[in-house]
């Protein structure tokens, strides 16, 4: 930096700092009025201090959530490419590579809030309505299993929702209690006897280097869906129709709405990201004419997958774990009641 450049800075610095004190010599400027700095604060706080008067539903936020936050983080806010997932993970939290989203990791939904008021959406921050921003949050949950849809999130209703790893942290005390362990003198040569070994490897990420000539442990790979396996047990399982349940129908109708952005059902469906799941139930795998099936699925329909209740069942559940290299994105029905629901009413739309 030149001289000048040294100097300047020097100058710039000096007129910051002094500034207060020049403002009421010279009588420029004034202190900010409460009104002007609340208009700037937007805090809240966990406890709710801050919360705007407002109230949304998961059904008007998943018009939002599509028009406004889909495109990074998908239909179902499962996430795309390397954009965050906010939905899934429940109880992943003590596994190897634990999936954090706003259902399984976040303990205050508050911190969801106040995020997506002043980030979101990503480059237009800012534009979101009080009541746009409940309807989304109210989706992200709904999204998560952890309100109905009819919910409708509020101010008055925001703490009726329990968070389920709102009591999974810990205050952090290191000040008063280990901070005391690390001061003095640090050793800077020989701190260690032994020698230093690679004793276990990042298998996720793959990143311990090698040792020349030592044995590399592949991560585990799970294996695809073996569609003879599923052959044999669709033939062996007896397929009985149930008595059809209209009341049943009626509940799956409305969770269907998790699956409609991408499959249409009815009279003038048509195929989009999904296939048309007209008379889906009791029938055969990838048999609808014109979609583009994923290479598994067609391995499937060749082994004779049929879509019983059973394995419907078990596909909705988890579509990426029944099924390696699906094409479908959602992360599935948790809620056996909603896996039932669901397929009841597929079975009252026809063919």
């Amino acid at each position: 930096m030149s001289k000048f450049l040294k100097s300047t800075a020097v100058l710039i610095l000096a007129s910051l700092s002094a500034a207060p004190a020049m403002a009421e010599k010279f009588g420029l400027g004034r202190e900010a009025l409460p009104a002007e700095i609340a208009a700037w604060d937007g805090d809240i706080s966990p406890d709710g201090t801050g919360l705007p008067v407002g109230a949304g539903d998961a059904l008007d936020g998943e018009e939002i959530f599509a028009q406004q936050c889909a495109a990074c983080h998908g239909d179902f806010a499962e996430g795309i490419d390397n954009w965050p997932k906010l939905a899934g993970g429940a109880d992943t939290l003590d596994h190897e590579d634990p999936l954090k989203t706003v259902g399984s990791y976040w303990p205050h939904l508050t911190t969801a809030y106040d995020y997506i008021k002043r980030s979101m959406p990503y480059g237009n921050a800012g534009t979101l309505s009080d009541d746009d921003v409940y309807a989304i949050v109210a989706y992200i949950l709904y999204s998560n299993d952890l309100i109905e849809d009819d919910f409708v999130l509020s101010n008055e209703t925001f703490f009726d929702v329990e968070m389920p790893n709102a009591n999974g942290f810990i205050v952090d005390d290191r000040a008063e209690t280990e901070y005391a362990q690390w001061t003095g003198e640090p050793c800077m040569e020989n701190c260690k006897d032994a020698e230093v070994k690679v004793t276990m490897r990042a298998m996720v990420l793959d990143v311990t280097p090698e040792e020349e000539g030592a044995a590399v442990v592949d991560a585990p790979v799970a294996e695809a869906v073996s569609t003879e396996a599923v052959q044999e047990e669709t033939q062996a399982e007896e397929v009985t129709a149930a008595a059809f349940d209209p009341e049943l129908a009626a509940k799956g109708e409305k969770v269907f709405k998790k699956c409609r952005s991408c499959h249409q059902v009815g009279e003038n469906a048509k195929n989009r990201s999904g296939p048309v799941l007209n008379g889906v139930v009791d029938n055969a795998a990838g048999a609808v004419e014109g979609f583009k099936y994923s290479k598994p699925m067609k391995a499937a329909a060749e082994g004779g997958l049929v879509w019983s209740e059973a394995e419907l069942a078990a596909f909705l559940a988890n579509p990426k774990k029944y099924m390696k290299g699906t094409k479908m994105s959602f992360a599935g029905l948790k809620k056996e009641a909603d896996q039932t629901a669901v397929i009841e009413y597929l079975k009252s739309v026809g063919e």
